[in-house]
């Protein structure tokens, strides 16, 4: 008789391997299915919870170790784990992409995590991270070196436009974009002093806006200096999440008339931020310093984030739909129905679902 975990180890690697065969030797590939698996199940990345998860018959102990080593002495290619989520993203480029920055602190250590993710449909799919241990905003180099790695992974024709908040301004950054054709749709602050450079008058963003009402929006069809840089520029006014209202104003490359509808898109890395983090996998609780440690580890969490979002779907789509609740939103998100699924499969080998969990690490 066939050993059922054993089979689903084999069923998870024979996909990895088809992705990963080339780069990584079959030991190390069959580890990296077991840290997947482990993370489905425990759903935090906490190394000795992982180690009771893994799905072999060595003791808890035995395989803390092995992830200690992993972690310690082997060098994974974070290009590699990107070009493999890319090819997993359910929907074809060009894409969106929306640039983040989301940080947690461990002791004394800040650990802060520049990303780039892919939008879809509501939802975001980090692809690349940069990993910064300082507070504060990113710096432009660390911005352009991003969407470059971006480029040079993916190629130019996969990037449609770029949105991001108002972290992400300045005028050397502004002039890449702008240099390098790259449609973006960045909120600004509405006191950045704006330039018409018909009349060389300056004024206050929020001026050329302050007529908008709750719920308008208003886009304006003549190029202004921002940052010493030409931009469009459109606004909405719309309540914060304190329910005080203010200006959304967004300046972009080429024309606003949808600037405000897809700087809305960014929002979903933050919902990417949170199943990273309290409604995922909790990447907060590793207890790892060093950075290129805790880059090899949000590599690994990202393949199993995008696994969960990815069953998910085609859960919601094609076998059950996520109740809606009265004021409209979904009962649980794409990713914990996913996530549920995965790990209800994983934890109970008699378990028998309407899908085949391994064929959505499939690239081919």
């Amino acid at each position: 008789m066939i050993n059922k975990v054993s089979h689903k180890s084999n069923d998870l690697t024979s996909k990895l391997y088809d992705y990963f065969g080339s780069e990584m030797n079959l030991a190390r590939i069959k580890f990296f299915g077991l840290f997947i698996t482990a993370l489905c199940k425990a759903q935090t990345v906490c190394f000795e919870k992982l180690s009771c998860a893994f799905d072999s018959p060595a003791q808890c102990s035995s395989s803390l170790r092995r992830i200690q080593r992993f972690m310690a002495e082997y060098t994974l290619n974070s290009d590699l784990i990107a070009r493999f989520v890319f090819a997993l993203l359910p929907h074809k480029p060009p894409y969106t992409i929306a640039m983040d920055r989301t940080n947690w602190k461990f002791g004394e250590t800040n650990i802060n995590a520049l990303v780039i993710a892919v939008v879809y449909d509501g939802l975001a799919f980090p692809v690349l991270y940069k990993l910064m241990d300082k507070r504060g905003n990113s710096q432009t180099k660390e911005r352009i070196d991003m969407v470059n790695r971006f480029i040079r992974l993916f190629g130019r024709k996969a990037l449609k436009n770029l949105v991001a908040d108002r972290e992400f301004v300045g005028g050397k950054w502004m002039e890449y974009l702008n240099f390098n054709n790259i449609e973006y749709h960045i909120r600004i602050r509405d006191n950045f002093w704006v330039k018409d450079p018909r009349t060389s008058k300056e004024f206050k963003a929020w001026w050329m806006f302050n007529d908008l009402k709750i719920n308008q929006s208003k886009a304006l069809y003549r190029i202004y200096y921002v940052n010493d840089q030409l931009c469009y520029l459109s606004a909405s006014k719309i309540k914060n999440k304190d329910g005080v209202p203010e200006l959304q104003i967004v300046i972009s490359y080429n024309n606003p008339l949808d600037a405000q509808q897809l700087y809305a898109d960014r929002w979903q890395i933050e919902t990417a931020f949170r199943a990273l983090k309290s409604s995922g996998f909790n990447i907060e609780d590793t207890h790892l310093t060093k950075l290129d440690r805790i880059e090899k580890l949000f590599s690994i969490v990202t393949v199993a984030f995008t696994w969960a979002y990815l069953v998910g779907i085609h859960l919601h789509q094609n076998v059950k739909p996520i109740r809606i609740l009265k004021h409209g939103n979904k009962a649980k998100s794409l990713f914990k129905y996913g996530l549920q699924t995965i790990a209800a499969v994983l934890l109970n080998p008699d378990n028998r679902k309407e899908i085949n969990i391994y064929q959505f690490l499939s690239c081919t």
